[in-house]
């Protein structure tokens, strides 16, 4: 069985915590932020907590290593 190999779009998108939590950054801020009022491009810093089931699903799938 060959080794699983970690996608490289997780990588970037999605840190895994000591406890286990999957951390994100929230979606939106890329591009067009002058389409965005001034609220809502100050509440999308920081990063966010994955659902648990949503976290589960990932790390089995996409970043079986973390």
């Amino acid at each position: 069985m060959p080794k699983l190999k970690t996608k490289s779009g997780a990588k970037k998108r999605f840190k895994v915590t000591a406890t286990g939590k999957v951390m994100h950054a929230q979606r939106g801020k890329r591009h067009g932020m002058i389409k965005r009022t001034k609220k809502q491009i100050r509440q999308l810093r920081g990063t966010r907590v994955l659902f648990k089931t949503m976290a589960t699903t990932s790390r089995s799938t996409f970043l079986p290593n973390a």
